[in-house]
């Protein structure tokens, strides 16, 4: 069983994990082969937050419940109340998750409290942009370790630009292994160039039974 975790919390940018989340719940496009996958909302605490696109969600889970665990997943997308202390806990757990070998992966405005947390002082990473990063985070010391492109991959460490929502689904389904190699490069230049004979390749790729 594969845990993913999906930090919420109020103006969450809804589109930045619309690629991976669709595809982790429905999981339309999995390989045969795939471990079974458990997606939950985490929370602050169990109030409902409003995201960005005015969609209201309902936490299953608090910060306390995210179990330390190298299987464990945890997505933290951009918003615009990532400052609040309260979300301070879930940046903490991140830290212990990275650690013992769990899967962080942070887009857009979570990347700043990562960054000022000192998670990117020694492990590549990205954002909107370094100036960006410099400026919203003080205590940022990670400069040598950035790159500037919409999403990367560093081990365990997944960040991407607010640009970034198709590659870094794509970087956090290849780390997970739910698709086979066939599948997930036909769905990204798909979704990257809307051109369908990718979405015929992709059908190509699957399972006759998902066909």
């Amino acid at each position: 069983m594969i845990d993913v975790y999906i930090y919420t919390l109020d103006t969450l940018a809804d589109w930045e994990l619309g690629y991976v989340t669709s595809e982790l719940n429905s999981g339309q496009y999995f390989k045969r082969s795939s471990d079974p996958v458990c997606v939950k909302t985490v929370g602050a605490d169990l109030d409902s937050v409003v995201t960005k696109g005015g969609m209201r969600v309902i936490p299953e889970i608090t910060t306390d419940d995210v179990p330390v665990s190298p299987s464990s997943v945890l997505l933290l997308p951009g918003a615009d109340t990532w400052n609040d202390p309260k979300h301070k806990p879930i940046i903490d757990k991140a830290i212990e998750l990275l650690d013992c070998g769990g899967t962080i992966a942070a887009i857009c405005g979570a990347t700043t409290v990562l960054a000022e947390a000192g998670v990117f002082d020694n492990r590549v990473h990205t954002s909107n942009s370094l100036e960006y990063l410099k400026m919203v985070s003080p205590s940022y010391k990670g400069e040598s370790h950035y790159r500037d492109v919409k999403a990367v991959s560093d081990q365990n460490l997944i960040t991407a630009s607010s640009a970034g929502a198709l590659l870094f689904a794509q970087l956090i389904l290849a780390k997970l292994d739910v698709f086979s190699e066939e599948t997930l490069e036909a769905w990204y230049n798909y979704f990257q160039t809307g051109d369908p004979k990718y979405f015929y390749n992709l059908m190509q790729t699957l399972p006759s039974s998902k066909k």
